[in-house]
């Protein structure tokens, strides 16, 4: 794990990450709230890539939690079935559409808290539904930003707990909003697990990692 860097480096870091890509998206597909939601919590040890391929079809007849209940649990994982943990993404995702239509009028709730409470809905899952849909500075940490953050000591930490606050804390404000996003798509083509491509990185010169490639 690297040491936290500074803030000066921090911040042409994400001045670089700016220039590169002004506006970085999510690449989970959806067309609404609910279906960000949904989206988000079928892709647990999942690729957003598999989670779009399944997701079209079904979010074209059913984006609303009404909608996802009268289908049902067989018309749901007809849809999702390539998706890993089909079964329990389903009842997880039909139990949250129950909750959100007798609790919150059919409307996804904008807290963290009330987002957690929802089955299958965790702290990751909660923060990405507040940064893309309510566009509130809510870092979303997983594999990749925990790689990346320690690997360049952008935001170091021993678990993902930590690594999320290192974020809140060491990332300056103006680039809170887009940094979870991309900190994983760094991580997702660039700064890979097996094999960086660290002749591609446009933080080279910043970043500490002994080990890098060609």
């Amino acid at each position: 794990m690297a040491s936290q860097l500074d803030y000066a480096t921090i911040t042409e870091i994400f001045r670089r990450f700016h220039a590169a890509e002004p506006e970085p998206k999510g690449e989970l597909e959806h067309v609404n709230a609910f279906t960000l939601l949904v989206a988000v919590a079928l892709s647990a040890q999942a690729t957003d890539v598999g989670v779009n391929k399944a997701t079209r079809a079904l979010f074209r007849i059913a984006d609303t939690p009404e909608k996802m209940l009268a289908l049902g649990e067989e018309g749901l994982i007809a849809h999702i079935r390539t998706i890993g943990l089909f079964r329990n993404k389903a009842r997880n995702v039909l139990k949250l559409s129950r909750i959100l239509v007798e609790q919150y009028d059919g409307q996804v709730p904008s807290s963290r808290a009330a987002l957690q409470s929802l089955p299958g809905v965790g702290r990751k899952t909660a923060n990405v539904v507040l940064s893309m849909w309510w566009r509130h500075p809510a870092q979303a940490v997983d594999t990749h930003i925990f790689r990346v953050g320690n690997r360049t000591g952008i935001c170091p930490g021993k678990d993902v707990t930590a690594v999320e606050r290192a974020i809140e804390d060491h990332v300056p404000a103006e680039y809170q909003l887009h940094a979870h996003h991309w900190l994983i798509l760094h991580g997702r083509y660039v700064c890979k697990a097996r094999k960086p491509v660290c002749g591609a990185c446009v933080i080279r010169d910043l970043c500490p990692f002994e080990e890098k490639t060609t």
